[in-house]
């Protein structure tokens, strides 16, 4: 479910209403249009009442679990929603799933920033919180004991940090639950919208990101990284992670526990990394793939493929780090060879 603390929900829509809204009334005989949508999740957390949508090859495993009401299915992945689902089966299901997002959670960076200036709860502080200088604290901000707040940092309206945390200076969070024992270094953003399109390089249209960022307990995020909220899900953070400067960690990424990143890493879309995986600097991947537990990539590395487990890979695509210094070993052979 759509956080609203953060992503106002423009209340029910009876089905056959959304399908006019959005301009696909054609679809309303294939589905019964007294079916209320109650918000929108991803294929493993929805609800009954809640929509969701399949929209390519990767969605095929959680889709046949899927106990989400009604999915955006393309004519591909249809034979895959189970029975207890509605379909709504459509060449454009994607284009028409951000088109239904729009109408139930009416926002966008315009909105996103008026929201703001609503009047909610005031700020909740728990004792010996210290604040510096020109700190700006939204509507319904949650702060816990002992935890300091940096000059001129600005927390968004409905915010959560937990106890003994310490959040530097010009740091902005926003759309983000944060643990104890948090530790953001200056000029990190934190809940930053993701970089979602639809038609990229064509329409580009904007996809709604209307998840959030969970930081569990004791993780450190340096100066000046990113880290993205999710489409729908969450972008996490697992405790005891360490993030260094400069890095990039998009939307609906997973990070495990105890896992270092070193600066300049960047994490595409998707990415899942598991527990006590070691990062070198400036490893980059692709989107929605896995790097498993106590795995490590050496710096520059680029990730194209899932990692198992325990492995140690290098290089451009990555692969086994050995092989990939053998490999490296002969072309250094061949060259000198060529000189003589």
């Amino acid at each position: 479910m759509v956080d609203t603390r953060f992503h106002d929900f423009a209340g029910p829509r009876l089905l056959g209403d959304l399908l006019v809204a959005i301009g696909a009334p054609q679809l309303q005989s294939a589905l019964p249009p007294g079916f209320q949508v109650l918000g929108a999740d991803d294929l493993d957390r929805a609800g009954a009442s809640e929509i969701a949508l399949a929209a390519h090859a990767d969605y095929r495993a959680p889709l046949r679990e899927t106990q989400a009401g009604l999915v955006f299915v393309t004519p591909a992945l249809a034979a895959h929603v189970p029975t207890g689902s509605l379909s709504l089966v459509s060449d454009e299901a994607h284009a028409l799933f951000v088109a239904a997002l729009e109408l139930l959670y009416p926002g966008g960076q315009r909105a996103a920033a008026l929201r703001d200036r609503q009047r909610g709860a005031a700020p909740v502080l728990e004792v010996d919180v210290v604040l510096g200088n020109n700190v700006v604290l939204g509507d319904d901000v949650e702060i816990g004991r002992n935890s300091i707040i940096g000059s001129n940092s600005v927390i968004g309206r409905g915010v959560t940090i937990g106890r003994n945390a310490v959040i530097g200076a010009n740091v902005t969070i926003s759309h983000a639950h944060l643990g104890n024992g948090v530790v953001i270094k200056p000029g990190a953003r934190i809940g930053s919208e993701g970089f979602g399109w639809l038609g990229a390089g064509r329409s580009n249209r904007r996809i709604p990101q209307l998840g959030r960022v969970i930081v569990q307990d004791n993780v450190e995020i340096g100066a000046n990284t990113t880290v993205d909220r999710g489409a729908l899900g969450d972008t996490v953070l697992g405790e005891g992670s360490k993030i260094d400067n400069l890095v990039q960690i998009a939307h609906n990424c997973r990070i495990g526990r105890f896992s270092v990143l070193a600066g300049t890493s960047a994490l595409a879309g998707g990415t899942v990394i598991g527990d006590n995986v070691l990062l070198g600097g400036g490893v980059g991947t692709i989107g929605h793939l896995r790097i498993g537990n106590g795995s490590i990539l050496s710096a520059r590395s680029l990730v194209t493929k899932d990692v198992p487990a325990g492995a140690h890979w290098g290089g451009m695509p990555a692969r086994d780090q050995k092989q990939y210094q053998r490999q490296q070993a002969a072309l250094g052979r061949l060259s000198e060879r060529d000189k003589e």
